[in-house]
């Protein structure tokens, strides 16, 4: 092998070693956008990202409202209709995109620094942001479209166990609502209801940039003020309520015309700045997180063929999110596979990892750390994450210290205080197909 092959080999081998995390820098607008800014000069090209708290929580009596409202926003802005917005992006080879969530409301865009492209790009995004048109003929037709998933969403069983999942478990909490919303609420929703969300959401108080590329500090800056100063300064969206965690045992059965059966289980989980957060999430990545290695994969697929896939995971949010188990079977092995599934569970809060499991956990977080960070897009969504629930700047250089510093002693206490196997709620929907 020659000098360069094993130079190329050895890089391979200490890659995750020799990750640097990027240099994040942070500031304040003067009508109150927080920025998060990133230097990546290594391609001619930058990823912005605007982060607003306008996801689903923030619904109120109409649930699908602040999908609507996100979803509408790049169908008119000043006197250009959705066609001209969209021609003025492709233009310039620009890419928008828009997703709203239950926290969050997210507008992006990806663009060349080369100066044409860059002004074109930026300017026409500072515009879909500030001057919304929602245009009426619009707004129908997504709403149309909005309905019909709805209606699309009856024929889904995994969208059937969902959709109850979350209700069961939050209750009255904003938490409970999917974000598409439901049928009666849409059909409710008009445009009015939209720009009063706007006004209220899409302010500079509640928004968060997040700036990554080819671009220096200066320009970053001059970016987040071109981008936010036509936003109202206003106030940040008002604190969620705690949420409520189940007191007892619940299981609810929805037939439905399958050969499978859908299987959802879970409790309240944690939420983002949940200081059990790394021995949950390592010890989880044990337990159901690590895919076809995992010891729920082990004992359910491999040991007994019962599932294709079984999975667990926390979804940590502004408020504690869910911790959810899940898996589908024959409809005949569904008690088998249910019951495989809580064994496993119990077993693994009374006993938790083995140092060996525990190791290997901690290799593959940490090894496959830098792939997660390796694009300006990825670091986007990042600091994204990091701006939007106020963690700390150094979240990324610290991560995998804090992944390492996880112990089976610290695993098993966490779990047993914070996973309560007595009181899950499960769906199961199908089983009507013999």
């Amino acid at each position: 092998m020659s000098i360069k092959k094993w130079i190329f080999v050895i890089s391979l081998l200490f890659s995750s070693s020799l990750f640097a995390s990027p240099d994040i820098e942070h500031w304040i607008t003067n009508n109150g956008a927080r920025v998060y800014f990133v230097n990546a000069p290594e391609l001619p090209m930058v990823d912005v990202n605007i982060v607003f708290n306008a996801g689903a929580a923030r619904d109120g009596e109409y649930p699908g409202l602040a999908k609507l409202t996100n979803a509408m926003l790049d169908e008119g802005a000043a006197d250009l209709d959705a066609d001209a917005i969209a021609d003025t992006f492709s233009s310039v080879g620009a890419n928008y995109s828009a997703s709203s969530e239950r926290d969050m409301a997210v507008l992006s865009l990806r663009t060349l620094t080369e100066k044409k492209a860059f002004d074109t790009a930026l300017n026409m995004f500072a515009e879909v942001i500030a001057k919304p048109s929602f245009p009426e003929s619009s707004f129908l037709r997504i709403k149309q479209q909005l309905l019909t998933a709805l209606q699309a969403e009856k024929q889904s069983p995994q969208s059937i166990a969902t959709r109850t999942f979350f209700q069961k478990l939050y209750g009255q909490h904003p938490y409970s609502r999917m974000s598409v919303g439901d049928t009666v609420s849409v059909e409710k929703i008009n445009l009015d209801d939209l720009k009063a969300f706007y006004q209220q959401y899409y302010v500079a108080k509640n928004a968060v940039v997040v700036i990554v590329g080819d671009v220096s500090k200066q320009q970053a800056n001059e970016m987040a003020t071109t981008l936010t100063k036509n936003l109202k300064s206003g106030n940040t969206a008002p604190e969620l309520p705690a949420v409520t965690p189940l007191t007892k045992q619940q299981q609810v059965v929805l037939p439905f015309p399958s050969s499978q059966t859908t299987i959802m289980m879970g409790q309240i989980g944690m939420s983002r700045d949940d200081p059990d957060y790394f021995p949950l999430y390592v010890g989880n990545h044990i337990l159901g997180g690590s895919g076809l290695v995992s010891m729920l994969s082990d004992e359910i697929r491999e040991k007994r063929g019962l599932t294709y896939g079984v999975y667990s995971y926390f979804s940590p949010m502004q408020k504690a999110g869910p911790y959810v188990f899940g898996l589908q079977t024959r409809n005949d092995q569904a008690e088998e596979a249910l019951h495989l599934l809580k064994d496993t569970l119990n077993a693994y809060i009374k006993n938790g990892p083995t140092e060996a499991q525990l190791k290997a956990a901690k290799q593959n977080i940490t090894g496959g750390f830098a792939l997660r960070v390796d694009s300006n897009s990825k670091i986007a969504d990042y600091l994204s994450m990091i701006g939007f629930y106020g963690l700390p700047l150094d979240y990324l250089d610290s991560f995998n210290d804090k992944v390492n510093a996880v112990t089976v002693a610290g695993i098993k206490d966490a779990f047993k205080r914070r996973v309560h196997a007595d009181k899950m709620l499960t769906v199961l929907v199908g089983g009507e197909t013999k």
